[in-house]
């Protein structure tokens, strides 16, 4: 069973920037398409971005585009999610998702695997 263990949150202000590192073990690296969703309070969990295992095509939520870079590391078994000028609105928990089907990972279907989540908060 893949194990993902997210890090790299916290309090940050309006403008500034973070990285979200998710450490994949249990299975290999090369077997996941990976991603990143959110869950803001009172809110759905939503995808914010993926990245497919063979070619590393990317894909974004419209409203992080151009601002946050999902990018993955297989040497290190590590994907990251860099966060720049960070808006209020990103506020929310942060989860890293892994799932060997591309389609189930951006539809967050039942058999996804999931980290623990990491909070960030940018206040205003």
């Amino acid at each position: 069973q893949v194990r993902l263990v997210e890090s790299g949150g916290g309090l940050v202000q309006a403008g500034d920037s973070l990285r979200l590192s998710c450490a994949v073990s249990g299975r290999p690296f090369t077997d996941y398409e990976m991603g990143w969703f959110r869950q803001a309070p009172g809110k759905e969990r939503e995808f914010v971005a993926a990245i497919t295992r063979t070619d590393e095509k990317t894909y974004y939520i419209d409203s992080v585009r151009g601002r946050f870079t999902i990018s993955r590391d297989a040497a290190k078994s590590t994907v990251y999610l860099q966060l720049n000028n960070l808006k209020p609105e990103d506020t929310a928990v942060y989860y890293c998702a892994a799932d060997v089907l591309l389609l189930a990972l951006l539809l967050s279907d039942g058999q996804v695997s999931w980290g623990q989540g990491t909070q960030v908060t940018v206040s205003s």
